[in-house]
């Protein structure tokens, strides 16, 4: 039994990763697309997950499977940097959930519930994306634009270095990355590539342990289509490799070589106000989560 709880305390970490990094691996069509200065939108959004968790098949780890729950609150605004148009953005998550497997021929489960690591975003156009008022921003035809983010997780979210499974990550983690948007007529496409650099976690479990983890290299591509102003759809794919995990300086079988499609659609209510529906399914993953993901996210934008 000591060795199955081994291996249950490998699997974990590997399981605990996949839950909060499934907002490493987002599919985010339109992430530079430009904005007109002064713009600000608020969105409310909700998530949901489930599917299966991948180990090595050496492992006495089998059957796993999590149904996560999210929901977030985000601020965002657009600015003037050095004549170019950025963004700043800043979302409050909460999660709750369930994961259950089999360890032998034992079956375990845990469930959680409470606030998740807060997350930021700055992002700025650095070819193409001029920074113009929304009057001028309107007039001005559509061109291809080149920008750069920086993501940051901050170690905020719930945790206890008693328990294996938490919702925060007791760790900082930025995510440094560039993209390209590149509209013809009412096509547009879109590519990004960026990685995850993770900080160390001091206090994993028992509260003991360092955990350190590799870059997570990622790419997306989006093909995007509008029928008018807010109402557009796009199929999107992303692939993320990378991210081995160690427990002082021990390493695990924990590289991730994942991919995922989904398709994203919004909708336009009135001024200023649409809904954003996401489907995305896993189609390969080497380790860690083949989730189906569901979401929608109402967005209230206003100017200055």
């Amino acid at each position: 039994m000591r060795r199955y709880n081994r291996f249950f305390a490998g699997a974990i970490l590997a399981l605990t990763l996949a839950a909060q990094s499934a907002a490493a691996q987002e599919l985010e069509p339109r992430a530079y697309s430009p904005a007109p200065v002064g713009t600000n939108f608020l969105v409310l959004g909700y998530t949901y997950q489930s599917g299966e968790v991948v180990f090595d098949p050496a492992s006495p780890i089998s059957d796993v499977s999590a149904n996560l729950n999210s929901t977030s609150l985000s601020y965002g605004r657009s600015f003037s940097l050095f004549g170019r148009v950025a963004t700043v953005a800043v979302a409050v998550p909460g999660a709750w959930g369930s994961i259950s497997g089999n360890v032998g021929e034992q079956r375990r489960s845990v469930t959680r519930s409470g606030f998740a690591d807060v997350r930021g975003r700055f992002a700025v156009n650095l070819l193409g994306g001029p920074a113009l008022a929304p009057r001028e921003f309107a007039a001005r035809p559509p061109a291809t634009t080149l920008g750069f983010s920086l993501a940051v997780v901050a170690p905020t979210g719930e945790y206890d270095p008693g328990k294996l499974i938490n919702l925060g990550s007791h760790r900082w983690a930025i995510k440094p990355e560039l993209g390209v948007s590149s509209p013809h007529g009412r096509w547009t496409l879109e590519a990004a590539a960026g990685v995850w650099l993770f900080a160390d976690n001091d206090r994993f479990y028992p509260g003991t342990v360092v955990r350190s983890q590799d870059p997570l290299w990622t790419a997306q591509g989006h093909l995007g289509y509008t029928f008018r102003p807010q109402l557009w759809a796009a199929l999107d794919a992303t692939y993320y490799t990378g991210g081995r995990t160690y427990a002082d300086d021990v390493r695990s079988a924990t590289r991730q070589d994942n991919s995922r499609l989904g398709a994203t659609l919004s909708l336009p209510l009135k001024r200023g106000h649409t809904i954003k529906l996401l489907a995305a399914r896993g189609v390969t993953a080497r380790v860690g989560s083949r989730f189906d993901t569901y979401s929608v996210a109402y967005q209230y934008l206003w100017f200055d």
